[in-house]
C-alpha cells in the first residue's frame, strides 16, 4: 500500500514505512515483545484469582480472551497479560499502571501486573462494574 511516495506494508505486527531514505520500522507500543497468543492456562490462572466474584466469564477470540462481570467486559487476556478498560475508578485504583495495547489499533488498556494479590483483582473488578458501558443490544432486522 502507498501513501504518497510512501511505501506501508504491516507484518506480523510490525509496521515498515519505506521511503526514499530506506526503510524505518516501528513496534506498537505494548506489542514489542508481545507477538503470542494467550494461553489457557493463564486464562485459568486469573479466572481462580478471581473466583471469588460471582457471574465471570470469559469468552475466546482470535487468540485472546475476553472477560465479563456480571454480563459487562471489563478486559481481557491479550498475550499472556490481563488489560482492563481505563475506567475512572480502575485509574484510580491503579494510578502509575502502565496503558498498554492489547493488539495493533486497539484503544489501549490499564496493564494489571499485581495478579497474584486475588483480593486486589477482586475489588478492581467488582468496583468498576458500574462505570463500565452496557451490553451493546442487537438491533432487530426489519422485514
Amino acid at each position: 500500500m502507498y501513501y504518497g511516495n510512501t511505501r506501508i506494508q504491516v507484518s506480523a505486527n510490525v509496521l515498515f514505512f519505506q521511503a526514499e531514505d530506506g526503510i524505518r520500522d516501528r513496534e506498537p507500543k505494548g506489542m514489542e515483545e508481545n507477538n503470542m497468543a494467550s494461553t489457557k492456562e493463564y486464562l485459568d490462572f486469573v479466572m481462580e484469582q478471581l473466583s471469588g466474584l460471582d457471574e465471570l466469564s470469559s469468552r475466546a477470540m482470535m487468540g485472546t480472551y475476553i472477560l465479563y462481570y456480571r454480563g459487562r467486559i471489563f478486559g481481557g487476556i491479550y498475550d499472556d497479560r490481563l488489560l482492563v478498560k481505563p475506567v475512572p475508578m480502575a485509574l484510580r485504583l491503579m494510578p502509575d499502571a502502565e496503558m498498554e495495547l492489547p493488539y495493533n489499533g486497539a484503544k489501549e488498556m490499564i496493564l494489571v501486573d499485581n495478579v497474584d494479590d486475588r483480593q486486589f483483582l477482586c475489588e478492581l473488578v467488582e468496583s468498576m462494574w458500574e462505570e463500565l458501558p452496557m451490553k451493546k443490544s442487537k438491533k432487530k432486522k426489519g422485514i
